[in-house]
């Protein structure tokens, strides 16, 4: 992705992340959301290796993955904590996020850095919802059927939200990203919404 894509990224606030249902590999589909509130064309398509040495996804400019333009990756293996790399097509690196372990046993928070810019830390906004995920995890059985519980995280910046990314109730995972601060990249915006499902049982 050039530096005309990329500005052309940095124009929508708005964009719809889906999960494809695949066997072997976990696969994203990110869209601009259009005015309407339907799915416009496609800006990413993400796909997370299982079993890696180290977590890592790429996100490619399209579904033929001709191209990959990013991708994040974990800086340790088997680390509840380990922060992960955001890196361009270039591998050189654009910021970083990471899940304070901690914070999350109650309800699941992340960090996200943006050079420049500094940290963004987004919670589930519903710490109910947050319990009754934390239950259904553990009934057996439970993360093979094809449910999706929603939750709703809030990015903040000091006191002021930069972003949100809202799961939708239903049969399949699917993501709204709002995005409010216009000075946030998107492709650490769209890694971060990636991550908290591909990352979020980690």
């Amino acid at each position: 992705m050039g530096s005309l894509e990329i500005e052309k990224l940095q124009q929508h606030s708005r964009f719809l992340v889906r999960q494809r249902v695949r066997l072997m590999v976990n696969q994203y589909e990110v869209h601009v959301e259009n005015t309407d509130g339907s799915e416009g064309g496609m800006v990413a398509f993400a796909q997370q290796k299982r079993m890696a040495f180290k977590e890592q996804v790429t996100l490619y400019s399209d579904d033929s993955k001709s191209y990959a333009f990013m991708g994040f990756k974990a800086r340790k293996r088997i680390d509840l904590a380990s922060a992960y790399d955001i890196t361009d097509a270039a591998g050189q690196p654009i910021g970083v996020f990471r899940k304070d372990f901690k914070k999350s046993l109650l309800a699941s928070t992340w960090h996200l850095e943006q050079p420049g810019l500094g940290v963004a830390t987004g919670s589930e906004r519903n710490k109910f919802v947050a319990i009754l995920r934390r239950v259904w995890d553990v009934i057996p059985y439970a993360e093979s059927l094809p449910f999706a519980w929603p939750y709703h995280f809030d990015f903040y910046a000091g006191d002021q939200i930069v972003f949100s990314v809202e799961k939708k109730f239903g049969f399949r995972d699917r993501y709204l990203v709002d995005i409010k601060d216009s000075r946030l990249d998107r492709r650490l915006v769209i890694a971060q919404a990636v991550g908290l499902d591909a990352l979020q049982s980690r």
